[in-house]
């Protein structure tokens, strides 16, 4: 019978073990919602993460659209700009060349351009090596390729012709007067080469220490001379006839 006893009583003991573990194990309500809520702010999360990703993929699509756009525009732009940059060097030098060159073909963004040129009878050199005149007519040629491309309706330059001698002065003013005519260019220059050819003459001075201006149109003085001397002429005819 002790033995029965001591089982029967760790029976009971193990059961209520057991009940007291099976109360711990009670679910609480609130833990439920609480899960509940949570699960429904993650789908709506994941729900913002999808629509998210795909406005990544499409502003991405619309990123390398206009990167693809921006280097065939680029390369059709520096095309044509290269090839009238060759045009232009060679006519401004009578017989040089000149050349446009990417760094890196592959990202023409990433490292620049090489602007090389040939004056006539020499070899090929960079911007750097070459001398003032020289210089000149290289970054001419560029501006005027550029306009070409691009034209753009106004040109400030200051003394451009300083470093130009008498003949390339001529040949520089010649083409801004006959190639450009799309276009306003205001000059400042002491060479008679450059401004006998303008439309207008801006004249500066001072006198008393007071700066001031006076504008000429070469083409109306030269007609109202022409037509001064030929008023002179028809009065000395008359004067002869009279005689």
């Amino acid at each position: 019978l002790n033995a029965l006893e001591i089982y029967l009583h760790e029976i009971e003991f193990k059961y209520s073990v057991e009940q007291e573990r099976l109360q711990s194990l009670r679910p609480n309500i609130n833990a439920i919602n609480e899960f509940k809520r949570k699960y429904q702010e993650y789908q709506e999360r994941k729900k913002e993460l999808v629509n998210i990703t795909n406005q990544m993929k499409n502003i991405k699509q619309e990123i390398d659209l206009l990167k693809k756009k921006r280097f065939e525009e680029f390369m059709t732009g520096f095309q044509i700009i290269g090839a009238k940059l060759k045009e232009t060097y060679q006519h401004l030098t009578k017989g040089g060349d000149a050349e446009l060159e990417l760094i890196d073909s592959l990202d023409p963004f990433s490292e620049g351009i090489v602007f090389s040129v040939r004056p006539p009878k020499k070899s090929w050199k960079q911007m750097t090596k070459l001398s003032g005149g020289e210089k000149t007519l290289s970054s001419l040629a560029l501006v005027f390729a550029l306009h070409y491309y691009k034209p753009t309706p106004l040109y400030f330059m200051d003394e451009i012709d300083a470093a130009l001698d008498f003949k390339n002065v001529g040949v520089v003013g010649d083409y801004i007067q006959k190639r450009t005519k799309n276009a306003q260019f205001i000059i400042i220059s002491l060479r008679n080469q450059m401004f006998e050819l303008a439309n207008t003459l801006v004249g500066v001075y001072k006198t008393f220490d007071t700066t001031k201006t006076v504008s000429i149109c070469p083409k109306k003085l030269e007609l109202c001379l022409e037509e001064e001397e030929e008023e002179e002429e028809v009065e000395k005819e008359n004067q002869a006839h009279t005689q």
